[in-house]
């Protein structure tokens, strides 16, 4: 009874919570998510994707046919699945427009209540005060940046599962709660790799407790590579696209699942062994050992997961993936971003050591090492701080019902220490964080010029990098580039014709058929403002930007 009149009361806390903030991001959004300019680049290829399907596109093809003549996405369906529902759904009541705007406002508060109620039921795990960490992590950042509205991208899905995963982990060992692991681990890979090295370390920590030989740690241990092992095989049943062969670890590829099913096993071999090891000192030698071996088999299986952007060559390496800026370092990162990304990460891991030395429990200490490890990724690569700012809630939530018993003082300066979203505003304050360069006139996203393309007649538009992902899905146009790093020879003749001389822009232009090219500052990346010879300008908008036309005849 009591942990039903909890978890009633935070699911309603949580849906709340996402209800009033959701409402706030979408009233001050509305213009941009009226007309479905969603606040990122996968996010709007996404949209186009679930468009493509619902349009009769095959379930296993995720190939995006007007990027660069046809470019297979490392993408899975998995993502699709919800906001394509609502779409159909929605469609019959309001017309396909107003149903996608529905969905691409509602999936990600769906998703944001659910991260929020597992972040209480984690805390509750931890014996803290839920509604404390319910409310810190409600304005985590940079975690609630995946959860605004139209952030339909896989990225939300991701820390979804990931809070599952570790909510399993803290509750009493079992084979279920284990089952629930390898179930959750194996749908995330299917989502996409970056959540890897946490779902790593989750299985460390349950390794961790099945040789400190803790009551249910072998039993969770089978459950687990049960669970992995038959999620990884339907994932590949159903989810395994048309490009599954692709020579890559970039995504649910071949590789990436011949990888995860070698580890899987991992914890039924050690459950397997549980009876003949009896002491820590056989169980971490053995334990070492098995994962010695099951990498090796792994690597030697799929050696491209050492390297999982390895395909993109040094050139587009430099010049477009190192500007992505959360596929960046902390080190490569400006002191403002790096700071506001790790800073409630880092408050909430000071909080969580706190609490292993005050109590010396297992579930502090298991949160702490999942700590660690979203600061390990975070050091490589900044979206590990999603992960990072949501597990922290729990401890900067013990840490705020420490400080009330200490006086008004204190307790304003515990939740100005967790309140995520002040940290990038403290950052930009002290570090007066420059604007960023401009790359020529006009706005290559802009509803004019979005609008302005698509009444031109259908052709291959040259545009600068990201750009091509919101021409594909506002309008009816092809692109040669979009941010995607398989599409790696569009991506490199759309630097090498806005950076070049004019006789290699014209060379790309006839190789490539392109009909129109755009002069404008877009996104990041060069954008040529001066005509080719023989190009006209068809369209001058009132912001600056220019559509040349090229003439096919010369």
């Amino acid at each position: 009874m009591v942990f039903a009149t909890h978890l009633r009361r935070d699911a309603l806390l949580a849906i709340g919570l996402a209800l009033v903030l959701g409402a706030a991001w979408t009233w001050s959004d509305w213009a941009a998510l009226s007309r479905l300019h969603l606040p990122d680049t996968d996010d709007v290829v996404r949209l186009q994707q679930i468009r493509d399907w619902l349009a009769g596109q095959a379930f296993a093809d995720v190939t995006q046919y007007r990027l660069a003549g046809g470019s297979p996405m490392h993408w899975s369906r998995l993502p699709d699945l919800v906001p394509a529902a609502l779409i159909l759904m929605l469609t019959p009541l309001t017309g396909t427009y107003a149903a996608e705007v529905a969905a691409v406002v509602a999936w990600p508060l769906l998703l944001f209540a659910t991260a929020l109620l597992l972040v209480a039921r984690i805390a509750r795990a931890l014996g803290t005060h839920a509604p404390t960490a319910l409310a810190v992590a409600a304005i985590a950042y940079p975690a609630t940046t995946v959860f605004l509205p139209g952030r339909i991208d896989h990225h939300g899905l991701q820390m979804v599962l990931l809070l599952g995963g570790v909510l399993a982990l803290l509750l009493p060992a079992s084979a279920g709660t284990g089952f629930a692991i390898g179930v959750v681990a194996a749908a995330s890979l299917v989502v996409g790799l970056e959540t890897a090295p946490m779902l790593a370390a989750i299985g460390v920590v349950a390794t961790a407790g099945w040789i400190a030989a803790r009551p249910g740690a072998t039993a969770r241990l089978q459950g687990l590579g049960v669970g992995a092992l038959v999620a990884l095989a339907a994932g590949k049943g159903v989810f395994a696209t048309s490009a599954w062969d692709y020579p890559a670890c970039d995504g649910f590829t071949r590789a990436a699942w011949q990888a995860a099913v070698a580890v899987a096993p991992i914890p039924l071999v050690l459950a397997l062994l549980d009876g003949r090891l009896t002491g820590w000192r056989a169980r971490t030698t053995v334990a070492l050992g098995v994962a010695a071996v099951a990498a090796g088999v792994a690597l030697w299986l799929s050696p491209a997961c050492l390297r999982p952007y390895g395909g993109v060559d040094a050139t587009m390496a430099r010049l477009w993936l190192a500007q992505v800026g959360e596929a960046q370092s902390m080190f490569a990162a400006p002191p403002a971003t790096a700071i506001g990304y790790a800073g409630v990460m880092l408050a909430g891991m000071a909080c969580a050591g706190w609490r292993v030395c005050a109590t010396r429990t297992w579930p502090w200490a298991a949160l702490l090492v999942l700590q660690i490890a979203t600061l390990a990724v975070t050091l490589t690569t900044l979206r590990g701080a999603y992960a990072g700012a949501l597990l922290a809630a729990p401890a900067l939530a013990a840490a705020i019902t420490a400080a009330r018993a200490g006086g008004t003082l204190r307790l304003v300066g515990a939740w100005a220490a967790s309140a995520g979203m002040l940290y990038p505003l403290a950052a930009d304050a002290l570090t007066h964080a420059p604007d960023p360069p401009s790359h020529g006139p006009g706005d290559c996203t802009s509803p004019a010029m979005l609008a302005a393309l698509d009444a031109l007649p259908a052709g291959i538009v040259m545009a600068p990098i990201d750009a091509g992902a919101y021409i594909l899905a506002g309008t009816r146009q092809a692109v040669i580039a979009a941010p995607y790093h398989r599409n790696g020879a569009g991506n490199r003749a759309a630097y090498a014709f806005y950076l070049g001389e004019p006789g290699m822009a014209e060379a790309i232009a006839r190789q490539w058929k392109v009909t129109h090219a755009l002069a404008c500052a877009a996104m990041p990346g060069p954008a040529r403002a001066t005509p080719l010879p023989g190009w006209v300008a068809v369209r001058t908008l009132p912001d600056g930007g220019i559509i040349y036309a090229r003439r096919l005849s010369r």
